[in-house]
């Protein structure tokens, strides 16, 4: 497997395009965002956003926000970042094809939790799409009722089988 060397950082407003680039490379057209969603994520919450870089360039993003247990965001919606969060909500992670095997989605999850370990939050949840509830199963991600009809509507917006995900968050 080859091995190259990647830098994790905070997503910057400049990624954009290499971010659309990504989402396009990564999921069918019907689950890409518009360009002005992403940029008003990044601006609502940039700082609990990371991409992956290497020598070619951005290689993978993970999109994540503040949230509240049960919350879930709709394809296509604004973040709404709670301001008595205590739950990361991770929205979007993808890797380019040129970078699959080096265990970079695994890299900006763990990143991204220690984050929000630092912040006191306690847990994590997310929507699983495009069949990855095994990935998120060895991350610790269980499946979690959507209990409410704003939740459930909300996972009604992604194509095929969308699973509402959680885990706790040891401290």
């Amino acid at each position: 497997m080859h091995q190259s060397r990647h830098q994790i950082r905070t997503m910057r407003r400049a990624d954009l395009e290499a971010i659309l680039g990504l989402q396009a490379a990564c999921y069918p057209p019907a689950m890409q965002e518009p360009a002005k969603v992403v940029r008003a994520r990044m601006q609502a919450a940039g700082d609990t956003c990371a991409v992956a870089e290497d020598e070619a360039g951005l290689c993978a993003y993970l999109f994540a926000y503040p949230s509240r247990p049960g919350a879930v965001t709709p394809l296509g919606a604004r973040f709404e970042v709670a301001p008595d969060a205590d739950t990361l909500y991770l929205h979007d992670l993808a890797v380019a094809p040129r970078a699959h095997g080096r265990g970079l989605a695994r890299a900006l999850v763990g990143h991204l939790l220690e984050l929000a370990r630092t912040r006191g939050m306690s847990s994590s949840a997310l929507v699983s799409v495009q069949d990855t509830a095994g990935f998120w199963q060895a991350l610790g991600y269980r499946d979690a009722a959507a209990a409410c009809p704003a939740a459930r509507a909300a996972l009604a917006t992604y194509p095929g089988l969308a699973r509402y995900m959680t885990r706790a968050l040891e401290r």
